[in-house]
């Protein structure tokens, strides 16, 4: 009999949701509003941050964060930025778009985040920038990497979209920098269909993303509510100024009916978070037994892991016929986020992929499936068994 198809993702509408997106409609308002401003100030406080901008994607939000620390502290182009040699390429693509140069440093093996090792022997008299990423749900190793830019005056963006609700130590992911940028993209941890948000504590920061997520607009009217309640003099000014652009910008917006999502998403993130938590937990424990074989994902000590997948990696073996295997068995699988071996990277830096054994060996034998909220008991005694079966 077929197993039903176990994916690395989900999508749950709640009642609330259906009710929100409904209430956008009613209102007629799909531009920047109510719903839009209320998430942003809600995601925003659940990761210890003061400021929230949420556009179209975890892209986006990445580009402009990138784009925003270049224009205020007066970048030049080809300069430097530090960047994994292990995460989705979205990562490295904004430093590239940002007429930057991505510099690419090996992560750890055991919990495969940049590794604070190797950083500063990667460091010129270019570089301005680190951008750590939080892979699978698990944040990096930030107090080395904050105590390195601090010590070469470096800026740093959290690539925190595959992380959420989660802290390092006793601070949350998304605070630990300059920027954080999340993504609520498909099979994310909070899903709106396309989505992202940049978390800040830096007002002056805040106002260039908004700006620069909305083509560079004079931050004086962001949105059709900037003309309301204003005195004669004010609205002559906003009125004035309201179509400037005053930096180089993006068409970067979301629309409320992303935003409604993700405000019924935000009513149930603890339930969310703790059912992967524990699905993974029983994935550990079912799996551990084959310890000699394959790497588990651990937990940072004094962290907390999201889990936004389940990430395995073969400590000898190539990854292609265990792959093979629990596809065929309906388990969806994923690469684990290869990068330095991309056919464009190669074209454009050439990379030598030896100079990364951890992320070669990640490239090579790494792959990750689902643990999330709507995977049921039975389907993770499934998933124990199809890895007992293949093992035998």
């Amino acid at each position: 009999m077929a197993k039903k198809f176990i994916g690395v993702g989900t999508l749950s509408i709640s009642k609330n949701a259906k009710l929100y997106v409904n209430k956008t409609l009613d209102r007629k308002r799909l531009s920047y509003g109510q719903f839009t401003k209320k998430f942003e100030k809600k995601f925003s406080s659940l990761h210890q941050c003061r400021f929230g901008i949420m556009s179209n994607s975890g892209t986006s939000a990445l580009h402009i964060a990138v784009a925003a620390l270049k224009e205020i502290h007066n970048w030049n182009n080809n300069d430097e930025v530090i960047v994994p040699a292990v995460t989705f390429v979205a990562t490295s693509n904004v430093v590239v778009h940002n007429s930057l140069k991505p510099v690419f440093v090996d992560v750890e093996k055991n919990f495969y985040g940049i590794d604070p090792e190797l950083i500063e022997d990667k460091i010129t008299d270019r570089t301005k920038a680190i951008i750590p990423v939080h892979l699978f749900g698990l944040p990096c190793e930030m107090d080395k990497i904050k105590k390195i830019a601090a010590k070469y005056d470096l800026r740093i963006v959290e690539d925190s979209c595959e992380t959420m609700f989660a802290r390092y130590k006793s601070k949350m992911v998304g605070s630990l920098g300059d920027i954080g940028c999340f993504s609520t993209y498909i099979a994310h941890l909070i899903t709106t269909g396309v989505g992202g948000i940049n978390t800040t504590n830096n007002a002056d920061y805040a106002v260039m993303l908004r700006s620069l997520m909305n083509h560079g607009r004079d931050s004086i009217y962001i949105s059709i509510d900037d003309s309301k309640g204003k005195s004669k003099k004010e609205l002559r000014e906003v009125i004035a100024r309201r179509f400037n652009f005053i930096h180089l910008g993006h068409s970067f917006r979301a629309t409320e009916m992303e935003a409604a999502l993700g405000m019924a998403q935000l009513e149930t993130w603890q339930t969310m978070i703790k059912k992967r938590r524990d699905n993974a937990k029983c994935l550990i424990d079912g799996l551990g037994k084959f310890d000699g074989r394959i790497q588990l994902p651990e937990v940072r000590k004094g962290c907390e892991h999201s889990f936004m997948m389940f990430p395995i990696v073969l400590r000898k073996e190539k990854k292609q016929r265990i792959v093979n295997y629990l596809e065929s068995k309906s388990i969806e699988t994923r690469e684990m986020l290869p990068l330095i071996n991309q056919p464009v990277y190669q074209k454009l830096f050439r990379i030598k992929v030896s100079d990364y054994p951890v992320a070669d060996w990640i490239n090579n034998n790494g792959f990750y499936i689902g643990c999330h909220q709507d995977i049921s008991h039975g389907d993770l005694d499934y998933i124990i068994k199809t890895f007992n079966d293949f093992f035998k």
